[in-house]
C-alpha cells in the first residue's frame, strides 16, 4: 500500500487541498483513510477515483444514455 499526503493528492489531482477537505466532507472525493488527526490517501484508490471521472463528452453524465 502506497499512501499519500494531502499535498501529493492535490499535485495529483490538480484539486486544491481545500477542495479536497471539502470532498471528503460530501464523499465525493477519493477514499481516505484517518490515523489520529492525520489524513492519508491509498495511491491505488486516488487512481481509481480519477478513472471513474473519465468521460467521453461534456454534456452527458457517465452512464447517461443521449436523448
Amino acid at each position: 500500500m502506497n499512501l499519500l499526503s494531502i499535498d501529493d493528492v492535490a499535485t495529483v489531482t490538480g484539486l486544491s487541498a481545500s477542495t479536497l477537505a471539502k470532498r471528503r466532507c460530501d464523499g465525493s472525493g477519493p477514499a481516505f483513510f484517518k490515523i489520529g488527526r492525520t489524513v492519508k490517501y491509498d495511491q491505488a484508490d486516488v487512481n481509481a477515483w480519477i478513472l471513474s471521472r473519465r468521460r467521453t463528452s461534456t454534456w452527458v453524465a457517465n452512464g447517461a444514455e443521449a436523448a
